[in-house]
C-alpha cells in the first residue's frame, strides 16, 4: 500500500491535479470560518457592484482628512468620470459644428474638454439634430461644468429650531481619508450579484455545496455501477442478459434528458442538494456498469478464481477477495470521473431552472443561473459568470489530471 501511494504522489499529472483540488477544499473549508456572512445575505441595495474596496460614505465625514497635493489626481478624477458614451457624444457635437474626426482623440480627456469648452455654444443650432439631443448637449454641458469645478462642497446639517441648513464642515478637493481609519470598509473582491449579494462569499459556499453533489452523485453511481457490473460479469447467463438489457435501455435514453424528466417531475420544493444528487447519480451509473462489467468478464477464468471455485468458496467471497481488488484502481478512477460528470451534470440542470431550492443554498450551477436571466453576460457584469465558470473548470480540470495520472500508475501499458 505504502508503494502504490508513493507512486501516485511520483506521479506529475496526479501531484497537479491533486494539489488544485486540495486548494479549493481548503478555500471552501476555511474560508466560512473567517468570514460567516451568510452566503445569499443582500448587502447592496442594487445589483452588480463592481470589485472593490467600499468605504462609507457617511462615516468617512467623521474621519481626520489629509491633505495631499497629487499632481494628476484632478486629472485622473475627470478621466474616470467621463463616460464613454460622454466622450462621443463630445465627439459627435466637435464634429457637427465643424472639426475633423482627425483632430478628436476621445482617449485624450484634457484635449477633449479643452476642445468641448472652445466649441459648444448651447444657442447654436445644429442642423438635423433633434430638440431632445439638444436638450442632452445642455445637460452634458452642465455635469462637465459641476466636474470641472475647483471649489469643494460644504456639509451642512438642518437646523431643528429654524429649520434652515448651517454649514458645518467642508471638503475640498485635496482632502483625503485614510480608509483604515474608516469604521465601515468593506473589501468585495468579486463585487456583489444581481440581489446585492456578495460574490465571493457565494462563490466559496456554492463550491461546497456543488462538491458535495458531485461526491454524493458519484458515490451513487459508482456503487450501482460496480454492483452491478460485477454481478454481471461473474455470474453471467441470465443475470448478466437482464443487467445488459437495462444497460443499454438506459443507454438508448439519453441520460441528460432522462436526468430533466426526474428533476422537473420532483417539484421545486422537494429539490434539494441531496436530492439532485441521488437523481444524478441514478442516471449515471450506466457507463461504470459496462466497464466494471468488461473487466470482471477479463477476470473470471484467472487460476487464482478458478481455485476459490474449488475450494468451494462462495460467489460473494469471490466477488469480494478474488475480483474487486484487482479493478480497485479502476473503480476510483471512475469514483473521480463520476465526480466531475456530477458537478457538470448540475450546473447544467441549474441553468435550465431544475436544480435544487434557491431559497436555501446556493450551488455553481444556481449562480450561473441566476447571472444568465439577469443579463450580467449581456451587460458586461464579467465578475457575476466568470469566476463561477473558472471555479467548475478547475474542479474538473484537476479531477481529470488525478483520473490521467493513476491510469498512468496502474495501467502498464501506458506506464511503459
Amino acid at each position: 500500500m505504502k508503494h502504490t501511494l508513493r507512486q501516485v504522489f511520483q506521479s506529475g499529472k496526479f501531484l497537479i491535479g491533486f494539489s488544485i483540488f486540495s486548494f479549493i477544499l481548503l478555500v471552501v473549508i476555511i474560508y466560512p470560518r473567517v468570514i460567516t456572512d451568510p452566503p445569499l445575505q443582500i448587502i447592496g441595495q442594487g445589483t452588480f457592484f463592481p470589485p472593490g474596496l467600499y468605504v462609507n460614505v457617511y462615516d468617512s465625514l467623521n474621519t481626520p482628512y489629509y491633505t495631499l497635493n497629487l499632481p494628476n489626481a484632478t486629472r485622473n478624477r475627470i478621466a474616470s468620470k467621463l463616460s464613454d458614451e460622454d466622450r462621443q457624444a463630445i465627439k459627435e457635437w466637435l464634429t457637427a459644428v465643424g472639426i475633423s474626426e482627425d483632430q478628436i482623440d476621445v482617449e485624450n480627456t484634457a484635449q477633449l474638454l479643452e476642445q468641448w469648452a472652445n466649441n459648444y455654444d448651447p444657442t447654436l443650432r445644429v442642423p438635423g439634430m433633434t430638440n431632445a439631443r439638444r436638450n442632452y448637449f445642455i445637460r452634458l454641458n452642465s455635469s462637465l461644468s459641476r466636474l470641472l469645478a475647483t471649489e469643494g462642497v460644504s456639509i451642512a446639517v438642518r437646523n431643528e429650531e429654524t429649520g434652515e441648513l448651517e454649514e458645518i464642515g467642508a471638503v475640498t478637493q485635496t482632502d483625503y481619508v485614510n480608509a483604515s481609519q474608516v469604521p465601515n470598509v468593506r473589501l468585495l473582491l468579486l463585487g456583489t450579484d444581481n440581489f446585492g449579494r456578495d460574490v465571493l462569499t457565494e462563490l466559496v459556499v456554492a463550491t461546497r455545496v456543488s462538491l458535495l453533489i458531485g461526491i454524493v452523485a458519484g458515490l451513487v453511481a459508482t456503487s450501482i455501477g460496480l454492483a452491478l457490473g460485477l454481478l454481471s460479469g461473474y455470474v453471467g447467463g441470465v443475470v448478466d442478459d437482464v443487467i445488459t438489457f437495462i444497460t443499454n435501455l438506459f443507454i438508448v435514453i439519453p441520460s441528460f434528458v432522462l436526468l430533466i424528466l426526474i428533476s422537473f417531475s420532483i417539484g421545486q420544493n422537494q429539490r434539494g442538494p441531496i436530492t439532485i444528487a441521488v437523481v444524478i447519480g441514478f442516471t449515471s451509473w450506466v457507463w461504470t456498469t459496462r466497464a466494471v462489467r468488461s473487466q470482471v468478464i477479463s477476470l473470471r477464468n484467472r487460476d487464482h478464481v478458478n481455485l476459490s471455485k474449488l475450494s468451494g468458496y462462495s460467489i460473494v467471497h469471490i466477488i469480494l477477495k478474488d475480483i474487486l481488488p484487482y479493478i480497485a484502481s479502476y473503480v476510483v478512477m471512475a469514483l473521480i470521473l463520476q465526480i466531475s460528470s456530477g458537478i457538470i451534470a448540475e450546473a447544467g440542470l441549474s441553468i435550465l431552472g431544475l436544480g435544487p431550492r434557491t431559497t436555501e443554498v446556493p450551488t455553481l450551477g444556481l449562480m450561473l443561473y441566476w447571472a444568465m436571466i439577469y443579463q450580467a453576460h449581456i451587460f458586461g457584469k464579467w465578475w457575476a459568470y466568470l469566476p463561477v465558470l473558472i471555479t467548475i473548470a478547475l474542479i474538473t480540470f484537476s479531477m481529470n489530471l488525478m483520473n490521467t495520472g493513476l491510469d498512468h500508475v496502474f495501467n502498464p501499458a501506458l506506464r511503459d
